[in-house]
């Protein structure tokens, strides 16, 4: 067997491969279980208008969601109510869930707050604001599907 010099940077690399998916499985410190801040979103824009998409299944109504603009940040927040019952011969489960979200976004440019358009169908939400030189502030109503 060949001996292998002691290497200590391929063992601090390794310490850091272990270290990252350690805290990869472990829920984070600063939020309770019951916000989801990582809702996931996407953002584009058109020659006149800013396209934000965003991925929240489970929402049932539209008090559940706030949309708010102003000036180039979007910011979203709202609460998902769940609840499943099973009763079956003999098996009876009910389960209920409620879960706080929220995300922030910094848009690419500033939109106008009138004709801002929010909608809601499966569990994606679209938010399509118009292009502005100068921002403004205004919450959005969402249209359900």
């Amino acid at each position: 067997m060949a001996l292998v010099p002691m290497d200590p940077l391929r063992q601090l690399s390794n310490m850091r491969r272990e270290f990252d998916n350690f805290f990869s499985n472990v829920p984070s410190m600063f939020q309770g279980n019951d916000h989801m801040s990582g809702v996931r979103a996407d953002v584009h824009e058109t020659d006149q208008e800013v396209v934000a998409t965003f991925d929240v299944p489970g929402l049932e109504k539209k008090d559940d969601i706030q949309i708010e603009v102003n000036n180039n940040i979007l910011k979203l927040s709202g609460t998902i109510h769940k609840s499943s019952e099973i009763n079956e011969d003999n098996i009876y489960r009910k389960e209920r869930y409620q879960g706080k979200f929220s995300r922030t976004l910094e848009l690419p440019t500033s939109v106008l707050d009138e004709n801002v358009k929010a909608t809601y169908k499966n569990g994606v939400l679209e938010v399509r604001m118009p292009k502005a030189k100068n921002g403004n502030t205004k919450k959005i109503d969402v249209d359900f599907h």
